[in-house]
């Protein structure tokens, strides 16, 4: 009698996690243990990489004076198509932990800005995408001009490093008085020249138009959610 059984218990296998392992069935794998289907070459060079023997072994059994030894047979993988591994373990996320300011204030303007004069909220966790940008913050949403894609009192993730193009999502800071206040609007970018900045707001729908002289800094949304 072979030696497939014993191996395969030791290993902690059904029969029917062997079979799928090899490529037969359960009755297969059955039918060799009880010796009712002879153990060939070939079914020996399938099974004994799966049970941490080689193929002479699981035929002839163990060399004289030698202790059996069993190595880790490798993992077993269901290969259909839904259950391939589709991750990877990667190095950790550099800046998991850094702690980012929330600016904002309860109440925004007809247009959703608030003054930016450096008050701190609080302060959250970077998520990835920002954690490792130098000055990267995030803004608080105040009311609803930007819904659905920001709702009021939402957190926004910016990276002042990343640059902007057509269609992100911004927070730009502008001063309409030469000592007036910056005040900090969060919309959608559509162009920025020497004339002119021009945004789009969702509620009501219209653009937003400032002059250059007027824009203080615009930096790049990089994420928004519940902190």
């Amino acid at each position: 009698m072979n030696m497939i059984k014993d191996l395969r218990e030791k290993h902690g296998l059904t029969q029917s996690e062997l079979a799928e392992a090899v490529g037969t069935s359960q009755p297969q794998i059955k039918r060799l243990e009880t010796g009712e289907r002879k153990l060939t070459k070939e079914w020996a060079e399938k099974i004994g990489p799966r049970l941490g023997v080689t193929a002479e072994i699981l035929m002839f059994g163990w060399p004289e004076d030698s202790a059996p030894h069993l190595v880790e047979p490798p993992p077993v993988y269901d290969e259909s198509p839904f259950h391939l591994p589709n991750a990877r373990i990667r190095g950790k996320v550099e800046g998991i932990g850094r702690k980012i300011p929330v600016y904002g204030q309860a109440v925004g303007g007809v247009d959703g800005e608030f003054a930016m004069n450096g008050s701190v909220l609080f302060e959250v966790l970077a998520p990835p995408s920002v954690s490792a940008s130098s000055g990267a913050y995030a803004v608080m949403v105040s009311g609803d001009s930007m819904y659905p894609r920001y709702e009021d009192g939402e957190i926004c993730f910016v990276d002042p490093k990343r640059r902007v193009k057509k269609g992100d999502y911004v927070i730009v800071q502008i001063r309409t008085e030469d000592e007036g206040p910056l005040l900090a609007f969060v919309k959608k970018f559509i162009r920025h020249n020497a004339v002119e900045l021009v945004l789009e707001q969702f509620n009501p729908a219209k653009e937003l138009r400032f002059p250059s002289g007027q824009v203080h800094s615009v930096h790049y949304v990089a994420l928004a959610g519940a902190a």
